[in-house]
Parts: C-alpha cells; structure tokens; sequence
C-alpha cells in the first residue's frame, strides 16, 4: 500500500534532509557545553552563535534580539507573561484575538486569574481583526497587543503592520506569534514593526523541541525560566545545540529560497483547492481570499462530519476543524468566530501543504477525498478500508466514536432522567428510581423479569469481535442484577451503502456465538439504516424477587470485589489509531468479550449486598452510583485495582477517549484522591469501559474466599481492591488511597 499523503503541514514539517545534514556533526561528534571554555564547548558556541545570526538575517533584525526556546508555545508564554510581569505598574489590559492559538489565549486567560483584564476582538467572516476596532479598545491600562500573524486553521494573515503602527501610536507594545508564516510568506521585523515575534522550529523544516522569540533591543521583558545567564541573561538552561543549529540552517533556506517555496506552496494549494471545487457543489473555503498563507486550504463540506471523513480517508492525512459526538458538536473556536454556518462547520477540514508536497499527491489525494466523501453521500457504491495485517475489514475506521465512551455525558443524562417521572406499578422492582443498567419487573411472588437493553459502535476492527464483545457487554446488566438470561433481540444500525452485507453477517454470528456461550438465543431484533455501524442487543432475564442485586444497597464494612481489569476505553483508543502490539489487541478482545457469567454464578454462593457492572461510566462514575444510593463512602486502594498492560503509558501519552475525560469531570467533586495518586492515575480510574467486570459489595469476612473461587474458576485478575464505610456529610463518596 502507498504511504499515506501528507497534507498536515500546519501541524508539523519533516526535517529538511539539508537541515538534518547540518545537525548530524552535532548529534554525533560536537557534544560541548556551550558556557564551557574548552574546545568542546567553543565548538558548539560557535554554532549556536552561527544559528542566531542565520535567525537574525532571516528576521531582518539584529543579532542579540534573538532569543532561543523549546518552540512557539513557550515564546508566546515568555513574551506575554514577560510584559505582564515587567508592566504591570503602567497597566493590567491586553488585548488579544478570539482566534488565537491556544498557547496565546491559554496565557491570557491565566493572567486574567491575576488581575489582568483581557480584550479577546472579534474577527469578520474571513477571520480578520478590524485594526478600528483594535484602537478603539485601547485604553490608558492597555500594555499589549497580541495577535498571531497568520491563522492555523484558515490560513488568513492579520495586518500586523497597520496594528503595530496604531498600537505605538498609543504607547502599547506589540506581540505577534508568527509560527505558521514564517517560511510560508516574508516575515521580517522592520516590514511588521513589532516589538516581540515567535517562531516555531518545527513549522519550518526544522526539528521538534526548538523556536525564537525575537525582542526589540531596550526593551526589558520578566523572565520566563530562571537560573543561569544563558541566551543574554533572558533565558536559563543550557542551550539545545542540535535543535539550535537546525533551526539556523532551517532559517537559512528561507533566507535564499523563500520566493520558489511561496510558490511551489500556492501551485500545490491552488490545485488541491480548484479540483474539489470542480468536483463539489456543496463545499466552501473558509479564510480570506487573498490575505491568506499560500499552503492552507480550510475546506467544508457541508452535512457531513469531518471526523467522520478522515477516518475514512485513510490515504490522506488532514486535521479536522470539528469533533462530533453524541450529545454536541465541537466547532474550533476560529470557526466559530468567523460564524461558519453549523453545517458546514461540522465538515471542515484543513488541508495543509509543504515544499516537498507533488502535483501527483494533490492528484492522488483528490481522488481519495472525491471517493471517500462520495461514498458518506447517500446512495454510493460501498468501498472496504482492509486491515492490512489480517485482510480483515477495518472496522473502527467506520466510526468516530468510541464504544460506551459515546454515551451521553453523565451530567446531561442525569439532568434528563431526573426531570422524568416514577413508575406507579408495584410490580416495578428496579426502575428509573436507581441507576443500575436493567430494570426489574415482579411477575409472580417467585419470579421476576429482567430487561435491559445496550448498543455502541465498533472499539475493535474485527467485526465478529465486535459482535461477540457487545453481547457480552449487553449481557452484562442481566447478570449484575443476580439474574439469568433467558434470550435476547438484535438491535442494529448498519451503513449498507458503506459496508457490504458481508460484514453484518459477521457481526451477527460473533454475537450468536456470544450468546451460544451463555445459553440463550437470539430470536429477533431491528435494524435502522445508519451512516456508522452500530450494534447491540435487548436481553431479557428471569430473577427471585427476593434474589435481586441493586446498587443501593452497600453496607458499611462490606468489602469491594472487582473481576475484570481496567483500561479497555483507552486500549481501544490506542486501537483505533493503530498504536497497539497484536498481543494488546489479542487480550483487549478476549477481556471485553469474556461474559461475566462466571463471576456472576460463583457469587450467588455469597451474601453479596450490591453489585454493579463497569461499563462506559468508569469504575469510579459505577461507584458513584452505588454509594449514593447506598448512603455511603467507598474507600478504595489504588495498588489493588487491576490494569490492562500499557494502559498507564497510553494514558501519559494522552492516549484517552473523550467519555473518560466527561467521567473524571463528572465525579470530581464527589471524590477526594490522595495526593499520591498522580492526575493520570486518576484519569484511569474513570475510564470508560466496554463490558467491564462486575464490582459487588459484600461482608469484608467473606471477600478474600470470593476471590479465591474466582480464580478457581477461572476470573484470574478478581480482586479486592477496596472497602465500605458510613457516609457523613459533607464528606465525599469516594476516597482514593494509593
């Protein structure tokens, strides 16, 4: 299979292969200090020293107004914050764009939680600032203009020039974070007059980890990071030569090739650009229609999901301007600045070209783009994406959610099912009063129906796994009640013009076999049309009434049994995006799609006083619920939960689906961690798992013997992994120990 094409400059460039060439001595002989007086550390002064005059001469500035950092990010910080600190006696305002890159509003809005005051300007339709405006909020207190150079979604370039003149015009200084035109368009102090400008290394051919802020000589900023005199006195910590000297050689080019590399960039955008609006009647491209970078093409389709699109467009790598989930769509705040109507919005994608970008990718890309969008639109032929490992349909590349990490936000769904009203039926055993997953109905003095219902959309590629792992995920509710499952109806929504019948039938047998496996059969069902698969099942099961299991009724001193390990949502995050080992998947398929029906028969030999499953509301959002209704507090020891293998580094890494994060949200304020347990150690406790293990409550005296025959039986990784106390006010419900 070809390499996918890359059109996602904006977020990054290769190293130019003549940068990479000029940092290779110092990667492998030239290892000095540069504040060392030896040979070793004048060798790599020199370079660095090389580096700040190939920054300046590209800047068009002199050299002690060079500045060298980690990248943009903390450019933008050094410089805010440095005004913040050094003129806060003049004044506490500044004024920046609501289309900022967030390592610019993210300061502002630090600063604003200390006592600064912060004017964030509109922007019209083609996501330009109105320099009228700009003057016209200017203020006595005002300290400092922040606007970007060129905007990273859209492309469009603000008038720095015209904003630096007026805001002198007033005494107020200028920033201007220049990371995506630099390399793209003429970026030279004296043509923008500002007082402090950022770079970003890796936005123009050189590496990661390095970038530039620029200030004007007298000017006297606070310090960002304190310690030694490195870079003038301005910025402690010794010197990252290597970056350092690709940088340079990375400014270097654009001195001299700038002009061939604006319009190589504007051929490859202009043809990208012309061929989809050639093929699509419906699309728009967002930004202005001149003052824009030469490479960014921002393009919405309209009525179709973005994120949707990129899934499929497997040969072609882009950054999408939206996210849309069950409950909402998150529009990019420059979008919606710029007031791009919802239904285009949602399908924006930014396309982003590079000097090394062929007329033959734009060719080939616009094809991938022409078929995949062709086939979200109704009524087209269906084309497979393979997993190219196993031949196998890729089936998670058919979804942008995530299994039970696309449920509604537990805050949203328990406004909604707090407004509706109670069943007046005796026969209601287990209804909308509790939160438990099933509901119960009496149907004689010894019998009792149990019914739940649960569906979600594909977290593993195969589509007989998934069939198997969202019955057993289904089944699941049946046997966290005590009860026993007695059959079982399909619910399906299936995107026919998408996938062939083919994969459905998988689906359909993964799920029969599931259910085979707890004795029960599959009698029937629904489908609905969908444009992402979907699938899951209404099972019906028979309890004593006097046998149920709920999550009320916890008791103090009962100890916490949980049978399955953690991590299943963020192991199927890391799927998706094809981070995981065939060994990860192997067992991330096998503990989803284990029933929980041992663990539930074995218990029943035990007086169990609660029971739940943990499923798309994390262990701690199920442990909420249950000690809620129960009136009590869980205490429960980090060190004895169990984990999925790679879960931790997958999580440091950011590896996370959006449920997880809604979950830690949710259950922040009923919860108290230890301050030994680390901010990811508590996003793994509420991650959002698909057919989770069951968490019963029972006697303390009884829990380690539970365990043992669960493991007999072959729940290897059951465990007690806490315990109950009284509940006080105000006192959370949740204490977490390490």
């Amino acid at each position: 299979m070809n390499q996918p094409i890359y059109l996602d400059y904006n977020a990054t460039t290769p190293i130019d292969p003549r940068v990479a060439e000029a940092m290779l001595p110092f990667l492998r002989e030239h290892f000095g200090n540069p504040s060392s007086s030896h040979v070793y550390g004048a060798t790599t002064r020199k370079a660095v020293e090389k580096a700040r005059k190939q920054v300046a001469e590209m800047l068009q500035c002199r050299v002690e107004e060079v500045v060298f950092t980690s990248g943009g990010s903390e450019s933008n910080n050094f410089a805010i914050k440095g005004v913040a600190e050094a003129f806060r006696q003049k004044g506490n305002h500044i004024i920046t764009s609501a289309i900022e890159h967030p390592a610019v509003i993210e300061v502002c809005r630090y600063l604003e939680g200390r006592g600064f005051r912060v004017t964030y300007l509109p922007v019209d339709e083609y996501g330009r600032v109105d320099p009228q405006e700009l003057e016209a909020n200017i203020t006595p207190q005002t300290i400092l203009v922040s606007i970007m150079h060129a905007n990273n979604e859209v492309g469009t370039i603000q008038p720095i020039a015209e904003i630096a003149e007026i805001a002198h015009r007033h005494g107020v200084l200028v920033h201007s974070d220049c990371a995506q035109s630099v390399g793209k368009i003429p970026v030279t102090v004296p043509e923008l007059g500002v007082d402090l400008l950022s770079v970003a290394g890796h936005k123009l051919y050189a590496p990661k980890g390095v970038g530039v802020l620029y200030i004007r000589s007298g000017l006297e900023i606070g310090k960002l990071i304190h310690g030694a005199n490195h870079e003038l006195n301005r910025r402690a910590g010794t010197e990252n030569v290597l970056g350092i000297v690709g940088l340079g050689k990375a400014c270097e080019l654009v001195s001299e090739h700038l002009p061939e590399y604006q319009q190589h960039l504007q051929q490859m955008r202009d043809r990208l650009e012309k061929g989809l609006l050639e093929r699509f009647e419906e699309v728009r491209v967002n930004g202005h229609p001149e003052e824009r970078l030469p490479n960014t093409a921002s393009i919405s389709f309209r009525n179709l999901e973005a994120n949707t699109i990129l899934a499929e467009l497997e040969q072609v790598a882009a950054s999408a301007g939206a996210a849309c989930h069950s409950d909402q769509i998150d529009v990019s705040t420059v979008l919606q600045a710029m007031q791009v109507p919802l239904e285009y919005a949602m399908g924006t994608i930014r396309f982003s070209v590079g000097r090394f970008t062929t007329a033959q990718e734009i060719d080939r890309a616009l094809e991938e783009i022409t078929g995949t969008v062709e086939r979200l639109r109704p009524r087209e032929p269906a084309t497979v994406y393979l997993d190219t490992t196993g031949g196998g349909v890729k089936l998670t590349h058919y979804t942008h959610g995530m299994g039970c990490a696309c449920k509604l936000r537990p805050q949203l769904l328990e406004e909604v099912l707090r407004k509706l009203p109670g069943s007046k039926d005796e026969k209601v055993l287990v209804g909308l009063d509790t939160a438990d997953d099933a509901a119960v109905y009496r149907l004689s003095e010894e019998l009792a129906v149990v019914q739940t219902v649960d569906f979600f959309t594909p977290i593993v590629d195969d589509p007989y796994a998934f069939g198997a792992i969202a019955a057993a995920n289904s089944f699941s509710d049946i046997y966290a009640m005590g009860g026993t499952p007695q059959f079982a109806l399909n619910v399906v929504g299936f995107p026919s013009e998408r996938l062939p019948m083919s994969v459905l039938e998988e689906i359909l047998r993964g799920a029969q076999d599931k259910a085979a496996e707890a004795g029960v059969s599959i009698i029937g069902g629904h489908t609905v049309e969908d444009n992402e698969p979907k699938f899951g099942l209404a099972v019906t099961g028979v309890v004593h009434p006097e046998k149920i299991l709920t999550n009320r009724t916890a008791r103090a001193g009962d100890a916490l049994v949980l049978t399955k390990p953690l991590g299943t949502g963020i192991l199927s995050t890391a799927l998706k995006r094809g981070m995981l080992t065939l060994g990860q998947i192997e067992q991330l398929i096998d503990t989803m799609a284990a029933l929980n029906k041992t663990a539930a028969e074995v218990a029943r030999a035990f007086p169990v006083s609660a029971c739940t499953d943990v499923t798309g509301f994390g262990l701690l959002g199920h442990l909420l619920e249950m000690m809620k209704a129960s009136g009590a507090t869980a205490i429960l020891e980090y060190g004895r939960i169990p984990f999925l293998p790679g879960v931790e580094e997958l999580a440091t890494g950011g590896v996370v689906p959006g449920g997880t994060r809604d979950n830690e949200q949710f259950v922040q304020p009923a919860v108290e961690y230890d301050p030994q347990v680390s901010p990811i150690q508590r996003v793994m406790l509420n991650d959002a798992q698909t057919s989770g293990g069951l968490l019963f409550a029972l006697p303390e005296a009884e829990a380690q013997e539970l365990v043992r025959r669960l493991r007999d039986s072959g729940v290897q990784q059951a465990a007690v992994i806490g315990r109950v106390s009284p509940w006080q006010a105000p006192e959370k419900y949740i204490r977490v120990r390490p």
